[in-house]
């Protein structure tokens, strides 16, 4: 039965399956009952779909008004009528991280014996799986448009930590004219990773900070400060291990750092543990995406080979990556040998509190003037090139699989029957001896084994040029698909700035406290633009390196090629 509600706050939908109510607006809404905090209604413009249960309350017929049904709140028959994480936060909570360890049979891997309780049917893999349209999402929350910068889940955001620091919002606090407005989505990205905290000053500095990263100026803007000890780790020898007595198969991984005396052997796990350690701290940062996880077949050589390149890869942008790369958690993964001291180690990485907002804390950025209007239009530019390069190696990456499939099935087809069609001639020429050259005849017959041999060899080409184009593409559509969230959050604080700017204009700010809103921004404003700088020079590298190592494949096949109908043609030479 539809109930009458009032909306307590402003909500701005930001995908399909919601709608915008404003403050005092009379709804409908379809049952009380709330789906993971959201209810189903309709506004007084008659749009129907979901809103937030702690942003209204509900209005029962003879009682008068009755207390809103904030998180926690008894709700009818007394139950508790939940927030969206039911923390109480009205902040999206991140899916529970499958991270952990586990004992390897070789020195410097471990099991847990407390972590024995993961999903371990793919090592662990934490995956964001997009809705499907018309019904629920992961966990069964709303489906969302993952288009959109700020819907959640996104894969680069999903896992972001609730900002604990966080000031909550309030009814009074967002009528004090003298307060630059909250934004009260609280499902916007921009609130999720604390950055609109950091922005407005609510998150307080550490008494003692113990890790700083540095940003410079740079011949093309700033860049982050080199790792003064750079590195490089190798990933090698994927084998095959069980535990509980061959009940369980793994697969480990010999990872080598240039600068550790031993070698470490880690489980895709592993890998799944740090990379989610990685999303909770570094909030403008894109974090290279780990190979996909696969439930079938894991044990394949082909599927090995594939997750082996392409955690070479991330490995090689790991160790690049001047922040990254000196980020503790990320240096016991590689160097830790010891099963107490692993644990130790990882318990304290996750209870790091300069994540999220806090990480926005240890920036030193450069004295150097920045106008924001400018850095405003070369963040603009950099959205523009990312969306078009991400169309593009969506394209590509399209062609070169479909290749892929001709190369192993439709060429390889089509030299088998031109081999079978030649041999079938050489057959046929011998039917009348007395006519018969037999030296001909097996040239020819030759001839269509050598092309039975080229159609193999076009199926054996895709390992050796486009699988590695793939793995690049693969990994630059990770890469890509971050920088919306990152680029959302500083459109944001460009937005915080100039609200706060006309606020001091019209004496409801001190101009001091515009400042301090303006001075923050700049911290957001260096580190993406440092971030942006970073992605050109791998991808000048990467790419370079992708396109080199495809064209002298192609060569050496083509060369391959000819050697062989060369051969083939000299057996007609003496006919």
């Amino acid at each position: 039965m539809a109930l009458k509600g009032r909306a307590l706050y402003d909500f701005r939908s930001e995908n399909k399956e919601e709608i915008t109510i404003h403050q005092d607006e009379d709804l409908v809404i379809f049952s009380e009952t709330s789906l993971d905090g959201w209810l189903q209604g309709q506004n007084s413009r008659g749009e129907t779909g979901l809103f937030p249960a702690s942003y209204v309350e509900i209005i029962r017929c003879g009682a008068g008004t009755s207390p809103a049904d904030y998180p926690g709140s008894p709700g009818p028959l007394g139950t508790q009528v939940s927030s969206y994480d039911g923390s109480g936060s009205g902040v999206a909570s991140p899916p529970r991280s499958a991270g952990g360890s586990g004992f390897l049979s070789h020195q410097g891997s471990f099991e847990e014996d407390d972590d024995d309780d993961w999903d371990d049917w793919d090592d662990g893999c934490t995956v964001v799986e997009e809705p499907r349209a018309g019904g629920l999402g992961t966990n069964g929350h709303p489906p969302l448009n993952l288009s959109y910068p700020g819907a959640y889940p996104s894969q680069h955001m999903a896992f972001r930590p609730k900002p604990a620091l966080e000031r909550q919002d309030s009814l009074a606090s967002a009528k004090r004219g003298s307060v630059v407005g909250r934004n009260l989505n609280r499902f916007s990205c921009f609130v999720r990773s604390g950055v609109e905290a950091f922005i407005l000053g609510d998150v307080p500095m550490m008494a003692k900070i113990a890790e700083t990263y540095s940003i410079e100026m740079g011949p093309r803007g700033p860049q982050w400060k080199a790792n003064p000890h750079p590195f490089a780790c190798s990933v090698e020898d994927p084998t095959k291990q069980t535990k509980f007595k061959g009940i369980k198969s793994y697969i480990s991984y010999k990872l080598t750092p240039t600068h550790a005396g031993s070698p470490v052997y880690r489980r895709y796990k592993h890998f799944d543990w740090l990379y989610n350690r990685l999303l909770h701290k570094f909030t403008v940062i894109s974090v290279p995406h780990l190979p996909e996880k696969q439930a079938t077949g894991r044990f394949e050589e082909d599927f090995i080979e594939k997750r082996k390149r392409r955690l070479i890869l991330w490995m090689d942008h790991m160790t690049s990556h001047p922040v990254l790369s000196q980020y503790e958690g990320f240096q016991h993964f590689l160097s830790c040998l010891d099963a107490k001291q692993w644990k130790m180690g990882k318990r304290r990485a996750e209870k790091d509190e300069m994540v999220g907002a806090s990480f926005l804390l240890t920036f030193q950025i450069p004295t150097e003037h920045q106008d924001l209007q400018d850095v405003e239009d070369r963040v603009d530019t950099f959205k523009a090139f990312s969306k078009k390069m991400d169309d593009s190696v969506l394209q590509l990456s399209t062609v070169a699989s479909e290749l892929v499939r001709k190369h192993v099935g439709g060429f390889r087809k089509e030299f088998q029957k031109l081999g079978n069609a030649f041999q079938a001639i050489s057959h046929a020429f011998q039917m009348d001896p007395p006519f018969s050259s037999e030296a001909l005849n097996s040239a020819i017959s030759h001839t269509g084994r050598t092309y039975e041999a080229v159609g193999e060899m076009f199926a054996e080409q895709p390992k050796n040029d486009l699988f590695q184009m793939l793995d690049t593409l693969s990994l630059y559509q990770g890469l890509l698909s971050n920088f919306p969230d990152i680029i959302h959050l500083q459109k944001g604080a460009f937005a915080k700035v100039k609200e706060s700017q006309r606020m001091s204009d019209e004496g409801r700010m001190a101009q001091d406290e515009a400042d301090g809103i303006r001075r923050r921004c700049r911290v957001v404003g260096f580190a993406l633009q440092a971030e942006m700088n970073h992605f050109h020079q791998r991808r000048e590298l990467d790419f370079k390196h992708m396109m080199q190592n495809y064209l002298r494949q192609q060569i050496l096949f083509y060369q391959r090629v000819g050697q062989q109908l060369e051969k083939t043609l000299r057996m007609y030479d003496n006919l």
